[in-house]
Formats: C-alpha cells, sequence, structure tokens
C-alpha cells in the first residue's frame, strides 16, 4: 500500500544543511497497522509529512496505492491526499465549529452533496461513538472526545490509508488505550491501512503488526513487533523495548558469584519465551531430563498482539557435559538461549 524508495529530506539553513531523512526505504503492506518509533528529532515527523507532501522531499519515491505521489501536478495531489487520512497530536479542530460541522468540513473542501455528506458524518460519529456529541464544540470536549473528531474527520473522504502523527501523545493512559481501541476497531472494520508514528513503546506493543525503528534520520530495523521485542538487533531498539519490559540483567546477578563444588559449574542463562512455550513447563521439564539444577533470578512476562512474552533468568548448576545438553534441550525448543556467563 506504502512504498518509500531511497527518500531524502535537507532542510537549508544559513550556512548548513540538516539532513532529517536520509535514504530511507521502507513498505506498508494493505491492511496492516505497522508503527515508526523513533526519539524526538529522529526524523519520524517529517517522515509522515513526506508521505501525503506536507513536506516536500528533496529525493527519492513515495508510492501509495500505486500512486508515485511525489510525482504529482498540485491538482493531482489535491485530489490524491482525499485518500490519506491524517490525525494530529494537538487535534487541530476548527474552534468556532461544532463536532459535526469540523467532520463536514473536508467533505465540503471534496464538494460532496449536502444530503450525502450529511449521512456520512453521521455513520462517522457513531463509529467513534461521539453521536451524541455532534452539536457541542472543541472547547467542550476531553481530549479523548477531540482525538475522536480528529479520527472522525480522517476517515470522512473514505480514505486507503490513515496517518497518525503521535495521536496519543498528549492524552493520558486511559484515554490512550481507549484511542488505540478504536484505531484496531477501524483497521479491522474498514480494512484500513493504518501507519502511526510515536515515541512510545507501549503504543507499538498495543497495536502494531510490524514497526520501524528510525534513528538518526535512518530506519536501523524493521520487523514483526513480536519479533523486534523477542531479539532487538540495535541499541536503539533494546533501549525502547527496555522503557515497557526490561531485558537488562541487575549488575548484582551478573557478578554474582557462587561457591560451586566438584566438577559442578553455574551458568548463568536468559531464556526468552514467545507464544505457546511461555506456557509450556520447558524449565521443570529440563531439570527432570538431566542431573541440574535451576534457580530462577529474575524474570517478566507480558502479552504482545494477544501472544504472551517473556523471559527469565535462570542460574544453572551441574557438571559441564550435562549444563551443554540441557542447554541444547532447551534450543531445541526454539527458545532463545542467551549465555551471560561462563563458570
Amino acid at each position: 500500500m506504502i512504498v518509500i524508495k531511497n527518500l531524502t529530506k535537507i532542510y537549508t539553513a544559513p550556512g548548513q544543511e540538516i539532513r532529517a531523512l536520509d535514504n530511507v526505504s521502507l513498505s506498508v503492506e494493505r491492511g496492516e497497522i505497522f508503527g515508526i518509533i523513533g526519539l524526538s528529532g529522529a526524523g519520524k515527523s517529517t517522515l509522515v509529512r513526506c508521505i501525503n507532501m506536507l513536506e516536500k522531499p528533496t529525493s527519492g519515491q513515495i508510492i501509495v496505492d500505486g500512486q508515485d505521489v511525489t510525482a504529482l501536478s498540485s491538482r493531482e495531489l489535491r485530489s490524491a491526499r482525499q485518500k490519506i487520512g491524517m490525525i494530529f497530536q494537538h487535534f487541530n479542530l476548527l474552534s468556532s465549529r461544532t463536532v459535526f460541522d469540523n467532520v463536514m468540513f473536508p467533505l465540503e473542501i471534496a464538494g460532496v452533496p449536502r444530503r450525502e455528506a450529511v449521512r456520512r458524518v453521521q455513520e462517522l460519529l457513531e463509529l467513534v461513538g461521539l453521536a451524541d456529541k455532534a452539536k457541542a464544540y472543541p472547547g467542550q470536549l476531553s481530549g479523548g472526545q477531540k482525538q475522536r473528531v480528529g479520527i472522525a474527520r480522517a476517515l470522512a473522504n473514505g480514505p486507503k490509508v490513515l496517518l497518525s502523527d503521535e495521536a496519543t501523545s498528549a492524552l493520558d493512559p486511559q484515554t490512550t488505550r481507549s484511542i488505540l481501541g478504536l484505531l484496531k476497531d477501524i483497521n479491522r472494520r474498514l480494512n484500513l491501512t493504518i501507519l502511526l508514528i510515536t515515541h512510545d513503546m507501549s503504543v507499538i506493543k498495543e497495536i502494531c503488526d510490524r514497526v520501524a525503528v528510525i534513528d538518526n534520520s535512518r530506519i536501523v530495523e524493521v520487523g514483526d513487533v513480536l519479533e523486534v521485542f523477542s531479539n532487538p538487533r540495535t541499541p536503539t531498539s533494546r533501549n525502547f523495548i527496555n522503557t515497557v519490559m526490561n531485558r537488562d540483567i541487575p549488575e548484582e546477578l551478573l557478578h554474582r558469584s557462587r561457591p560451586v563444588e566438584g566438577n559442578t559449574t553455574a551458568r548463568l542463562i536468559r531464556v526468552t519465551f514467545v507464544g505457546e512455550s511461555a506456557g509450556e513447563p520447558v524449565i521443570s521439564s529440563m531439570v527432570q531430563r538431566y542431573d541440574v539444577k535451576a534457580n530462577i533470578l529474575y524474570g517478566n512476562i507480558d502479552r504482545i498482539k494477544g501472544k504472551p512474552f517473556g523471559n527469565l533468568t535462570l542460574e544453572l548448576l551441574g557438571e559441564p557435559a550435562l549444563l551443554e545438553e540441557a542447554l541444547n534441550y532447551l534450543r531445541g525448543l526454539n527458545l532463545e538461549i542467551e549465555v551471560l556467563n561462563g563458570d
């Protein structure tokens, strides 16, 4: 649905150039919820604004639903934008218009006949749960209600793509969850492709199918959300994941010293569980199968896209050969095993 090829955006200032995007390539499949996460200044807002050409790229291509939007004339671009909805962090509602008239506004611009437009607005207000607020003004609404108006307005022209620019960052956690639930419902009902940018990994965990991590104007990692959480490949990804699920091992455990006897060895490992394996008694099975002892030192578990995900830090005690057999047993169950120290 969205294909970005070698996208670069350079801003010029007296005596310097600021490279906001550096040779970015990315693809978003039809009907998926795709997240882009990065720190402030990483380039994520510039990227989403280039997709609907609010910012004109310096070079590269952006193809939306088979149409190269970077090659369109001004007139063609106005038409193409009607199929690209956008919701904003600070809502951008017209304070002098009612909820109904705010949602009506893009239909008026598009020249939709009044009767058809009224029916469309009523449907959208029902969809976002604000049918009873049609005559209210933005100043009479909560933040969550304002964002629901913004979502309804973005859907007015029946877009194929919905862009979300930090749409929940101005909301409290409970309201954020309700807005994310609404977006998931819209994605499911309308088969609408949603691309959202955020600096909050909990948003990615809650709603997205895939995620791209942007750092210093470049995409540094792309993957299925569960894959990125279970096996982050870059320090930036690991830092974001640690904000919602700490994978770092406490220093006192890493440098823990335990006396051992005879041929016994102590091995510190981290086991990552994903999906069905999180509910299986794999550790107790390993202990029963091999003559080793397991001491659980640290761990946590969560759910991502409805699947359990977590990790445990274990101290294994036993003879070296038996420990290696036990580790191979766990690896054979498709668990991610990381040995944190040796003897």
